[in-house]
C-alpha cells in the first residue's frame, strides 16, 4: 500500500489571519563567481579554506561559526603549549648537561694537577728509598734497521756453515761478539 505524498501549503493561514508578506522567506538562488579559477591559480589549500567558509556561511545557524572559532583557538593554545613544555624540558637538559661537562673538565684538570705534582715529586721519592739514576744506559739506535728482504737465505743458513765461520775467525785470532 503506497502512502499518498504530503504537500505542504505555505500560503495556507489560520483562520482569521492572513499572510504577512514580511514574513515569507526569500527565494534563494545559486550565485556563482570566479571562485573556481581563483582557486585553481592560488593552490587546493586556498580552495578548500575558501569552501570552508562558504559552507559556514550557507549555514543558519550563528553558533557554528563561533563553535569553529573557538575550536582553533583552542587547538592552537594546546600546540602553543606543548611546544613551550617541550622547549623547557630541552633548556633543562642542556643546562645538565652543560653542568656535567664543566665537572668533567674540573675532574681532568685537578687530575693533571696531580700527575704533575707527582712526576715533580719523583726524584726526590726515589732518593728517599736510596734508588740511584742509571748511569751509563744502553741504548740501540734502529732507524737505519731494515729486515732481512730473503727469510730463507738468512734462516737457511745451516748450522755447519755458521760453525765454520766461527772458526775461521777465531783462528785468525778476531773475536766475534
Amino acid at each position: 500500500m503506497a502512502v499518498p505524498m504530503r504537500s505542504t501549503r505555505s500560503n495556507v493561514s489560520p483562520a482569521g489571519r492572513q499572510s504577512d508578506p514580511a514574513l515569507k522567506r526569500p527565494h534563494l538562488h545559486v550565485v556563482e563567481s570566479g571562485e573556481h579559477h581563483h582557486a585553481k591559480e592560488t593552490g587546493h589549500g586556498a580552495h578548500v579554506a575558501s569552501t570552508v567558509i562558504a559552507w559556514t556561511r550557507s549555514r543558519p545557524r550563528p553558533w557554528l561559526h563561533t563553535a569553529i572559532a573557538i575550536l582553533f583557538l583552542v587547538l592552537c593554545w594546546i600546540g602553543t603549549l606543548m611546544l613551550r613544555t617541550q622547549m623547557v624540558e630541552n633548556s633543562f637538559e642542556s643546562s645538565q648537561v652543560e653542568q656535567n661537562i664543566t665537572m668533567l673538565r674540573q675532574d681532568v684538570e685537578d687530575n693533571q694537577a696531580k700527575l704533575s705534582n707527582l712526576e715533580a715529586t719523583l726524584p726526590d721519592r726515589a732518593q728517599k728509598l736510596n734508588m740511584v739514576p742509571a748511569s751509563g744506559s744502553l741504548t740501540i739506535d734502529l732507524n737505519g734497521y731494515q729486515p732481512p728482504k730473503d727469510e730463507k737465505a738468512t734462516t737457511g743458513e745451516s748450522a755447519e756453515q755458521r760453525a765454520t765461520s766461527n772458526q775461521h775467525d777465531t783462528s785468525q785470532g778476531g773475536a766475534t761478539e
